[in-house]
């Protein structure tokens, strides 16, 4: 026998039983046996989807002399030792399970049911109603109505991430990622058989739960791994169902959706521990962790990265941009881009003249804020690659992280003045012009940038890199968790 929350299953002989237990969770209510009925009746059509050959039907228990009997879900009894969840604690190599596991979401994915309702539930305000409700369930399992700890941080960084990306979630309902998924996709439920895996127990008791972006459903068994002490096996499926699915989701959003998978388990084991479940508070605790790590690794990121000419700026930019794996804006390459020059094609002028002008300068970096804001809408973090010289233009940069409701962190580069010299007179061609007269003009008038966090470049690129990223990501949280993208530019 196995219990869950909603349920208890008994295993006999090749056959497996599930009886829906007769309570009220407020998401769901199976307190009348009319109602466990269609929910049996709607769990068996909805998982014939995913594992047709386990789910035989309907049937029924009957007391004798009884005039009501109890619906029973009947099932196919599926191998124990072949659970992911037990593979996983056995540490098997379940990559190739896994992998399997990934194309079977994503081929249902293809060809689930789309629609309006199903594209209501992928807004970003539907979202944001489902974490207030899981908020409300969890403070309501308090004796006292408070919320554990830590869940307080997770709301404000729910919000956060939330009210600056509603153009992603529109986005992703226009590219159709919206769908009649799973629901409840986690490793006690998938079985790794030689001729392919079956994937057990959807979501049945509310279609509004289940209509989903692909991604969030991938997100779910992703979370339950790293619960499993897995997470690069965590990691590994979520890449793998972006290669099956062909979906380019911001390594932000992917994060997000764990987390708010994270959550919605810890509410579950809240529940379990008000039954009287053994460890199920434990479990909770753990959970609300988990959603807090991949919330905090969720936030949206403006990097500014500044210095004068032969600070080295440009090389840690992309040295960062690469280690962080967000995308990477250089003002030398918009600047030529504007001009209709080729980034590798030399203009060089005096301080301030041909396309360095004032006037000129403004266009690059109005266009830079604008590319940046974009791509945070869409949950991308970016570095910007600029001297940042002006303090206008490191206002204007603020002000749209404030708008996106992005986290800035600002690195101002700096080296002796010897070695910026000989790094000018000596650097091969490149997308920059600016000579040692350029340099010493700008250093004339450049005005102080106390927000700045100094970033010494005269040693190693890892030691730059490393004083850096202790400043753009001072925690280690989730370091099995970094997604690389290749830069897509906006539209």
């Amino acid at each position: 026998m196995r219990e869950t929350h909603t349920a208890v299953v008994l295993f006999i002989g090749d056959r497996a039983y599930k009886v829906k237990k007769p309570v009220d969770l407020t998401f769901l209510d199976y307190t009348t046996v009319a109602g466990r009925w269609a929910a049996c009746e709607q769990e068996v059509a909805l998982n014939r989807r995913f594992a047709p050959d386990v789910y035989l039907g309907v049937g029924e228990f009957r007391s004798p002399g009884a005039d009501v009997s109890e619906p029973v879900v009947v099932m196919r009894r599926m191998p124990a030792e072949r659970r992911l969840a037990g593979l996983v604690r056995k540490g098997v190599d379940v990559d190739d399970a896994l992998r399997a596991v990934a194309r079977l979401l994503a081929t249902h994915h293809a060809s689930a049911p789309r629609g309006r309702q199903v594209d209501e539930q992928g807004t970003r305000d539907a979202l944001s109603s489902r974490w207030e409700d899981s908020f409300g369930q969890v403070r309501a399992l308090s004796a006292d109505d408070t919320a554990p700890d830590g869940v307080a941080e997770i709301e404000h960084l729910v919000h956060r991430y939330l009210a600056g990306r509603e153009p992603l979630f529109d986005m992703r309902i226009a590219q159709g990622r919206m769908v009649d998924g799973h629901g409840d996709l986690l490793a006690d439920d998938i079985f790794c058989l030689d001729d392919g895996p079956r994937v057990l127990d959807c979501l049945e008791f509310n279609d509004a739960l289940r209509y989903v972006d692909g991604l969030d459903d991938a997100a779910f068994l992703a979370m339950d791994l790293e619960q499993l002490g897995a997470p690069q096996a965590a990691a590994f499926f979520l890449a793998e169902y972006g290669e099956y699915s062909g979906d380019p989701a911001p390594p932000s959003l992917r994060h997000h959706y764990v987390a708010y998978r994270a959550f919605v388990r810890a509410k579950v084991s809240l529940i379990q521990a008000g039954q009287g479940m053994p460890g199920a508070e434990a479990t909770a605790r753990r959970l609300v962790t988990t959603a807090l790590h991949h919330l905090r690794a969720s936030a949206v990121g403006l990097t500014l990265v500044g210095g004068l000419p032969g600070s080295g700026k440009s090389t840690l930019s992309g040295a960062l941009a690469d280690r962080l794996g967000v995308t990477l804006l250089s003002s030398d390459r918009l600047r030529k881009e504007l001009a209709g020059i080729p980034a590798e094609q030399q203009a060089a002028a005096a301080y301030e003249e041909g396309i360095y002008s004032a006037e000129w300068s403004g266009k690059t970096y109005a266009a830079l804020l604008d590319r940046s804001a974009t791509l945070l809408s869409r949950g991308e973090s970016v570095v910007l690659d600029a001297t940042w010289h002006d303090a206008q233009q490191r206002e204007a940069a603020l002000r749209m992280a404030e708008r996106t409701h992005s986290n800035l962190v600002a690195l101002h580069c700096h080296v002796p003045d010897e070695m910026a010299a000989d790094r000018l007179t000596n650097r091969a061609l490149g997308a920059s012009d600016a000579d040692r007269d350029v340099a010493t003009a700008m250093a004339a008038v450049e005005l102080p940038w106390p927000e700045a966090v100094g970033i010494d470049t005269s040693g190693s690129l890892e030691a730059a890199v490393t004083q850096a990223m202790s400043v753009v990501h001072p925690r280690p949280d989730n370091q099995a968790w970094v997604f690389r993208r290749p830069y897509m530019e906006p539209d």
